[in-house]
């Protein structure tokens, strides 16, 4: 199969989804596909090799914020808008505090979902005319639904389905500002029309998101995430002192604040006397005021020199973070899609306590690998950290499980084989 795969990096900042797409271009590579991977708005930041490395960066994250803010710059000559794609300059503005909550960019995320008619339009010719020279795909991937403006354009001129893949796209579009909001989905409702097929990491998303954007049943199929086992391992032996971890971007929305508030609670019981906790993921600059809050709140709870933080680790020192867990918790406050994190604990033999919303109960009972606790309930958390301390036989049983499971369900290898099963038959109905 020919593809391409577009994916919009995130800069500095680590990304999900990012990590997903690498993982499947590479799986789908080894698998001898041929796909290119073509990133959009800034380089992108990954713990494994780029698979996105010897391709241009279209719609430069320049380009793009002054195509929305000047009427000028939307008519300058191409070859002066050259040096702002360049890797170099997106890759240090990429460093810098970017705005990329959805209340700073209501407007420019509206004319991106306009696409041929929104001001960046001059990029999506200038990417789907380097397509057509450079790589005629069999079908286009888009990495999430905000991309849909552009599958319209995409489909006409390269005459090749398009799949989009799904990430949560709703927190992002309920957390615009009220004059944005509702705009803002009736015309992603009207754009997803012109997508041949959604591919949802869980069956929760792909109910929730068919319903919010009229998606016809052919129109969307579930295809979980996976990732790469290389490395991971389960260690023999419990970690000493026990420790619970939390990964994941170092964000309220990600509930680092109601774990560390039921790491004070369990830390108060005699069961949880010696227990560490240690915190990693990414952490931005707009990250490190909330980051700054909670190691105030430990440290006048006497307990900061028990808590580590582990910001924006590689690779291998991801794994390493999760081999060194007894227990671990993420406990995401909204309607999470998926959830890498989880399969990444699981891999490594690590039970998960996790909110009763969202994808997470359907991840549960299908692996068997943690147990549920209330959403937003630092109480309820607490309690079921307890538990599982009290019970650490039963712990490891539900680490061993998880770790079957993912072998079995969540490698990248099993996700890249159904995501080309589900274009072959989108392929084969066309």
């Amino acid at each position: 199969m020919k593809l391409v795969q577009i994916t919009p990096g995130a800069g500095g900042m680590y990304c999900g989804g990012c990590f997903r797409d690498n993982a499947l271009v590479s799986a789908l590579r080894k698998a001898g596909h041929d796909v290119l991977m073509v990133p959009l708005y800034l380089p992108l930041t990954l713990d494994e090799p780029d698979q996105s490395a010897d391709t241009p960066i279209f719609f430069s994250g320049i380009n793009v914020y002054l195509e929305q803010k000047s009427a000028l710059f939307r008519h300058l000559p191409g070859w002066l808008l050259k040096p702002f794609a360049s890797r170099w300059l997106l890759k240090w503005a990429g460093s810098r505090a970017a705005k990329t909550r959805a209340s700073d960019v209501g407007e420019l995320m509206l004319s991106m979902l306009r696409g041929e008619d929104g001001h960046q339009a001059r990029e999506l010719d200038q990417l789907t005319d380097w397509l057509k020279q450079h790589h005629q795909p069999e079908a286009v991937c888009l990495s999430n639904a905000l991309l849909a403006g552009m599958a319209r354009r995409l489909k006409s001129e390269l005459n090749a389905p398009v799949v989009c893949l799904l990430s949560g796209e709703d927190a992002f579009l309920d957390g615009l500002p009220a004059g944005f909001r509702d705009t803002a989905w009736r015309t992603l409702t009207e754009r997803c029309q012109d997508v041949d097929l959604f591919i949802a990491p869980s069956r929760y998303f792909a109910e929730l998101m068919a319903r919010r954007l009229s998606l016809r049943p052919e129109q969307i199929c579930v295809v979980p995430n996976g990732i790469n086992l290389a490395g991971y391992s389960v260690p023999q032996l419990a970690p000493n002192p026990l420790t619970l971890g939390f990964f994941a971007r170092m964000c309220r929305e990600k509930g680092l604040d109601t774990l560390v508030d039921a790491y004070l609670l369990v830390k108060q019981r005699e069961s949880a006397r010696d227990l560490r906790l240690h915190i990693g993921g990414g952490c931005g600059t707009t990250d490190e005021p909330f980051v700054e809050e909670q190691k105030r709140k430990l440290a006048k709870a006497g307990v900061l020199d028990d808590v580590s933080f582990f910001p924006n680790v590689d690779h291998s020192q991801k794994i390493a973070f999760y081999q060194g867990l007894f227990l671990f918790s993420t406990p995401a406050l909204f309607s999470e899609a998926f959830g890498l994190y989880l399969i990444e604990a699981m891999a490594a033999g690590v039970p998960v306590i996790q909110p009763r919303h969202a994808a997470f109960p359907e991840f549960i009972e299908a692996t068997g690998a943690g147990v549920l606790c209330e959403p937003g309930d630092a109480k309820s958390l607490a309690d079921a950290i307890e538990n599982l301390l009290l019970h650490p036989l039963h712990a490891r049983h539900l680490g061993r499980r998880g770790r079957e499971a993912v072998q079995k369900d969540f490698t990248i290898e099993r996700m890249a084989e159904k995501f080309t099963e589900a274009v072959s038959g989108l392929k084969a109905r066309r």
